[in-house]
């Protein structure tokens, strides 16, 4: 173990070995990395243990500088883990690079059905017991992490001392289908909402959409598209997300000795925004996070998408309505379009082709839990959808929520110590 310092804290490398598959103890082994921290004040002391799950799925831990955001707050009571989940971070990280030392195609998708939540919580259960010495620990999940924490409920609930929830209670049993049915009228209400605050910004979506339409321009080998643009809105659902995608457009164009052109800066803006190389597993994984059953996937966001046909860019040029945004969903042209994808585009097919997914959540333990949670539900969350949070919120025994329209999905973050205390206060309160 190497251990640093930053102001305030003491950080500790900690790596972990798992199995590839938890049902096959004695096989593959895996590398998992967490990285400890504890204020310096407090770093000789026996403290209780808090582990931080990311959102993502895809993302490893948050790197902070010192004790920023919420960590502050957590070291006054707790030794922190932030773990990068298996296949993010420094943990065995899977991408195009990676995975081709699986196979193919077939034993790259093989491979990747074990990083779901039930597979992090097993790895979870395994390291748990080597920091506290077998005490129970409390977990803050972050969006997908709120949905390993719940899989953690259902599953391994006599590790847990208490749960966090921010922005992430999943449907227990909605379809992928289900979940983008109700997500894209959010995401309209979102896109409405940016409109609203900067209607200028109406005729400049038309415009960037008519000109990638026409030219299909390329950054770095990726390719810019209409519906790559459209996906920036993923930024409408953070709290500063609306002011960021208006500044990214304002200086969209330059005047050339050829004529009007997207400027390089925009391009490149646009590159690095709509790029999964930081997080493949966002991409390969997203729709997979909702598999339960026989039932496939099969490009959720991609079918129910023809259902809303006001999402269309070429409808919409076609006619002086304007552009729509997207969010938080993934289709077949991402693995086109994007030189961190293509080369996992067969890959991406058989996972949501996938039919044998293992079911996530046990309702019946759940509505026997004795474990102290709360969860901050989001009043119009454009991620997770609030009625199914809520209606989950109803079917865990004991679960107190903190319902608010002050901060958008990345609460945790932009209200950091606000949050975490409102939790902790809940939580504290039940038990």
């Amino acid at each position: 173990m190497i251990s640093y310092r930053q102001p305030g804290v003491v950080l500790t490398d900690r790596r972990f070995t798992v199995p590839l598959d938890h049902s096959d103890p004695g096989g593959e082994q895996i590398e998992v990395y967490g990285r400890e921290a504890v204020a310096t004040s407090r770093a000789g002391e026996e403290l209780p243990w808090l582990v931080y799950l990311e959102g993502g799925p895809g993302f490893g831990a948050r790197r902070f500088v010192g004790t920023e955001a919420w960590l502050g707050r957590a070291l006054r009571d707790y030794r922190v883990l932030l773990l990068d989940q298996r296949g993010t971070g420094r943990s065995t990280p899977a991408n195009r690079q990676t995975l081709p030392l699986r196979g193919g195609p077939r034993e790259q998708a093989d491979y990747l059905a074990h990083f779901r939540s039930d597979a992090i919580v097993r790895d979870c259960e395994l390291i748990r017991p080597q920091l506290t010495g077998g005490a129970p620990w409390t977990v803050l999940g972050q969006s997908f992490g709120g949905f390993c924490a719940v899989r953690y409920l259902s599953s391994a609930p006599e590790g847990l001392a208490a749960v966090l929830i921010t922005g992430g209670l999943p449907s227990l049993d909605a379809h992928a289908d289900d979940v983008y049915r109700a997500a894209y009228p959010r995401i309209e209400r979102k896109v409405a909402a940016h409109y609203a605050r900067y209607p200028q910004d109406v005729e400049r979506a038309r415009a960037i959409a008519a000109h990638l339409a026409e030219h299909r321009p390329e950054s770095a080998g990726h390719r810019l598209t209409p519906e790559g643009f459209q996906s920036l809105g993923i930024m409408l659902g953070s709290g500063s997300g609306s002011h960021q995608l208006h500044y990214l457009l304002e200086n969209a164009f330059v005047r050339t000795p050829g004529g009007t052109e997207l400027s390089d800066a925009f391009q490149e803006a646009m590159r690095t925004a709509a790029s999964f190389a930081g997080h493949p597993l966002y991409a390969l994984l997203h729709e997979a996070i909702y598999g339960q059953g026989e039932r496939p996937t099969a490009w959720a966001a991609e079918r129910v998408r023809a259902e809303f046909p006001q999402f269309d860019a070429a409808i919409a040029l076609a006619g002086d309505g304007p552009v729509l945004f997207t969010g938080e969903t993934i289709h077949p042209w991402h693995f086109d379009v994007d030189p961190a994808l293509r080369p996992l585009r067969e890959t991406a097919e058989l996972l949501a082709q996938r039919t044998d997914w293992p079911a996530l959540y046990d309702p019946e333990r759940l509505a026997a839990n004795e474990v102290p949670v709360a969860a901050a539900v989001y009043h119009d969350d454009m991620y997770v959808d609030t009625a199914d949070s809520l209606r989950t919120a109803a079917a865990i025994r004991g679960l107190r929520t903190w319902v608010t329209n002050e901060y958008e999905h990345d609460g945790v973050r932009a209200g950091g110590p606000r949050v975490l205390d409102r939790l902790l206060a809940l939580v504290r309160d039940e038990a």
